[in-house]
């Protein structure tokens, strides 16, 4: 009996080590905060766990993605970005990745970043026939545009948005006009999300473009449209995103990749951490209810990181190992 207590109490104490060991070797690890909410509330919900979680001393800095890739490429830091578009950096990425430098871990957005043209779910529930934009397009009476009641509406972004053009040219290729509708600009965002609002304020109908994750996607729930195609990379790089392209065809807009990335060294130095960067990844309607939140509250990026891991334990506690979750729920 003294023998197997010794050996248990050996065995523990050779655990514990090993613990603070795997809590030593993280160390000092610094994580990109981007300047958008849903990257910044990742970035935060990383800091909160990967400290109390695995033992780390977590340092957040600013970012924006083709500054925050150049330096994790070419310096080694930050360690991380937890929310990184992939699509403007995908070939130096590729390379990087390739030759040692970074590693691409989890898809942390599980369905990419959409967009596309979406129409209000209580007109998509009360008209079950509307499956797509094109059937959208058959029933004018229903999308009223605001200064002319008499023609349907569809919403465009902002000026300078690159959305702006993409909308265009697929008006025009959908032969739109013809069809009843007239293109609405948008000065700003904040007249985008308004003419959203106004919409479900009055229980009309609304047709435009829009992208998720968003607040405004989690406070009103929407359906986004199939154009009845595949995305089409040449013709949308050829036409549908060149300004008063000549004969722009009916495409798809293309769902973004959305990735964690962390550098070669974080890999090394982080331990279990590694398994959780591997694995966390959240869905659009999460995100959208949390930024909704966020925005009502008027919170931060942390008090909406402490928000999704108060409420949301079924989402990131498969994140992680249950040791893990419950030093993160002592946190809290």
């Amino acid at each position: 009996m003294r023998s197997l207590i010794a050996s248990a109490l050996f065995a523990g104490g050779f655990y514990a080590l090993a613990g603070s060991a795997g809590a030593a070797e993280c160390g000092n690890v610094s994580i990109a905060e981007m300047n958008w909410a849903s990257a910044g509330i990742a970035a935060q919900v990383d800091k909160f766990i990967l400290e109390n979680g695995y033992g780390c001393s977590v340092t957040v800095v600013g970012g924006d993605t083709i500054p925050t890739f150049a330096s994790m490429n070419e310096k080694g830091e930050p360690d991380m970005a937890p929310e990184l578009w992939i699509g403007s950096i995908r070939t130096p990425l590729d390379k990087a990745v390739d030759e040692g430098r970074l590693i691409q871990a989890a898809r942390i957005l599980s369905e990419g970043g959409v967009e596309g043209w979406w129409i209000p779910k209580f007109i998509a529930d009360e008209h079950p026939e509307i499956k797509t934009v094109q059937d959208a397009l058959k029933q004018p009476e229903l999308f009223p545009a605001p200064d002319d009641p008499s023609k349907g509406a569809v919403h465009n972004c902002p000026p300078a948005w690159n959305c702006q053009v993409s909308t265009a040219n697929l008006f025009k290729a959908l032969e739109a006009e013809n069809a009843g509708f007239k293109l609405i600009g948008s000065d700003s965002a904040v007249k985008l999300d308004r003419s959203i609002a106004e919409a479900f304020d009055k229980k009309t109908g609304w047709l435009g473009y829009y992208w998720a994750p968003t607040a405004i996607l989690g406070k009103y729930e929407m359906i986004r449209l199939s154009f009845g195609v595949d995305h089409d990379r040449a013709e949308w790089d050829n036409c549908t995103s060149v300004p008063a392209c000549p004969n722009p065809k009916v495409n798809s807009y293309p769902v973004s990749d959305v990735f964690t990335v962390v550098t070669k060294s974080f890999s090394e130095k982080s331990g279990d951490a590694m398994d959780y960067v591997m694995t966390r990844e959240w869905d659009n309607a999460t995100v959208n209810k949390i930024l909704a939140w966020m925005d009502q509250n008027r919170a931060t990026n942390m008090d909406a990181a402490r928000h999704f891991l108060q409420n949301f334990p079924d989402i990131w506690g498969k994140w992680v190992r249950p040791d893990v979750a419950a030093k993160v729920k002592a946190a809290l």
